[in-house]
């Protein structure tokens, strides 16, 4: 996937660039083959009506999200392969499985040491799991957490800010799993940066929408309105730790 590139470090920003660009490809993607335009149920209840609960639903979004985004790569000139549409079900959700993205409870580990796989710093190596990085797993929470809520509202009575609002809650957990898939070897990990700043845009789009657009809608009670504020709120600041991170090791050489 990354032969081309081979001995080239990038920064956070020659990657933000690349995976720019390919999400624009990758847009024309989605619209192409998206349900029928008829159907004006969103995105997110499509996901919840085929899942048997709003975990369900996250992961398969997260899923849905991470075979678009693959960020493969192409030369200025090419066009998208004739036989796109037909790969993506082989793409990147298949690479990481095959990379052990998702870690395998009985491997790698001596007796002894079972400590070790609740770290968050082992999160962060070659043998830790997406599942063990805190703010993936606050993430999906959240987002199952709002679904659990919009699964209770009349969708034709939700304005296009919620939809927008629950679609970039959704986006934050494939954002951030995008960039845990570029791993922290120093070569990858400013694509792995760039990746997560996604994440950081989507709760920071989120967090705008909730209380200039949401909040007056009388769509949330107060309660409702201040706990997903507060989660929130918490999250994207934490992303902001987890990035500024990342960074350090990046411009220390780790």
């Amino acid at each position: 996937m990354f032969d081309d590139f081979e001995g080239e470090v990038w920064d956070e920003h020659q990657w933000e660039a690349h995976l720019n660009e390919i999400e624009k490809q990758n847009t024309k993607l989605q619209k192409f083959i998206a349900p029928d335009s008829s159907d004006r149920a969103p995105r997110w209840l499509h996901l919840i009506r085929e899942s048997n609960s709003t975990f369900d639903a996250v992961d398969a979004f997260i899923e849905e999200e991470l075979r678009f985004d693959d960020p493969y790569f192409m030369d200025d000139d090419d066009d998208l392969p004739a036989d796109w549409e037909d790969e993506l079900d082989d793409s990147l959700w298949d690479e990481w499985e095959e990379n052990d993205l998702f870690w395998d409870d009985e491997e790698d580990f001596d007796e002894g040491e079972e400590w070790k796989k609740m770290s968050e710093s082992f999160a962060r190596s070659n043998n830790g799991s997406i599942e063990m990085l805190d703010i993936y797993n606050h993430s999906r929470e959240l987002a199952a957490a709002i679904l659990q809520w919009a699964e209770s509202i009349n969708p034709q009575k939700l304005p296009a800010s919620g939809n927008d609002f629950i679609g970039n809650v959704l986006k934050i957990g494939a954002k951030i799993a995008g960039g845990y898939s570029f791993g922290f070897e120093h070569e990858f990990l400013g694509g792995n940066i760039a990746y997560t700043k996604k994440a950081l845009y989507c709760a920071n789009d989120a967090l705008t929408l909730l209380q200039r657009e949401l909040k007056r809608t009388g769509l949330l009670d107060n309660k409702s309105y201040y706990h997903f504020h507060g989660q929130l709120f918490e999250l994207r600041n934490n992303i902001g730790i987890y990035i500024q991170e990342l960074r350090e090791e990046f411009y220390n050489g780790i």
